[in-house]
């Protein structure tokens, strides 16, 4: 009976730049959430491979998996989208030294494809341990999330989601993104300075559109603050109450890309 359970069940493992978790639901729809303390100046593949040996889930783990990535992500017009060109553009947009495979997400609603990479060591780790697979961008279920939370009301709006010192900036227009772009960001006056700088670019009106803002930012509240200088919306998203009290946004400690891919899906 374990057997059949764990065959019909998906353990969801989110990789961070420097963090690892991972989830799985029970009978109930309840989710488990086991963070994984990190050993800093080993590999990413390596500290998966010790959590085979130590994590409660992961030591009755299901033989399936859904992989969330926190990695850089380009962005391709759907109607542009070469699936056999995608690996040398990605390298070309984002180089790097690391040895990655590179994978893709159809956005469909937002007439979009995110191309996104995964260190090839990592790979094997995973497909060693499972039978089956899917890789997800990480902020894709936000991307889709926040888009639909865009049609509500008339004003244009600009979001900023905040994830291990980076800043994601995006807007929409209708079924495809107005603006997108990741920084990065060591202080929270760094922050302001792109949030703003954005928000000049789409020549977005400072007494009328809206600017929200989730995420890990600790100083949240401060930044909110001081865009209120110049701007005469600007809003924190609450995770409980963005997801009506579901269980998984009381979760201390998940990432809101997380919580998004279990309320919203991806």
């Amino acid at each position: 009976m374990q057997e059949t359970k764990n065959n019909n069940q998906w353990l969801t493992i989110r990789v961070g730049r420097n963090t690892l978790s991972f989830s799985m639901p029970d009978e109930q729809g309840n989710v488990a959430f086991e963070p994984y303390i990190v050993k800093s100046g080993v590999s990413m593949a390596a500290n998966l491979r010790e959590a085979f040996k130590s994590a409660d889930m992961l030591l009755q783990a299901p033989s399936q998996a859904r992989v969330l990535l926190d990695s850089p992500v380009l962005m391709v017009p759907v109607e542009q989208f070469e699936e056999e060109q995608m690996t040398t553009l990605y390298h070309h947009a984002l180089p790097s030294n690391e040895q990655v495979s590179v994978f893709y997400n159809v956005l469909p609603d937002l007439n979009a494809v995110a191309v996104f990479s995964m260190n090839k060591d990592l790979k094997v780790v995973i497909d060693d341990h499972f039978a089956r697979v899917k890789l997800i961008a990480a902020i894709s279920p936000v991307w889709r999330h926040l888009h639909q939370r865009s049609f509500t009301g008339a004003r244009n709006k600009l979001y900023g989601y905040f994830h291990e010192q980076r800043l994601e900036v995006f807007s929409f227009q209708q079924n495809r993104f107005k603006f997108c772009n990741s920084f990065e960001v060591q202080h929270v006056r760094d922050s302001l300075y792109f949030l703003l700088s954005v928000w000049k670019q789409l020549q977005l009106t400072p007494l009328y559109d809206e600017l929200h803002i989730v995420g890990d930012d600790p100083e949240q509240e401060w930044l909110q603050k001081e865009l209120r200088n110049y701007l005469q919306n600007v809003y924190l998203i609450n995770p409980v109450a963005d997801f009506n009290h579901a269980q998984v946004a009381e979760i201390k400690g998940m990432p809101y890309d997380l919580q998004t891919l279990f309320v919203k899906g991806r």
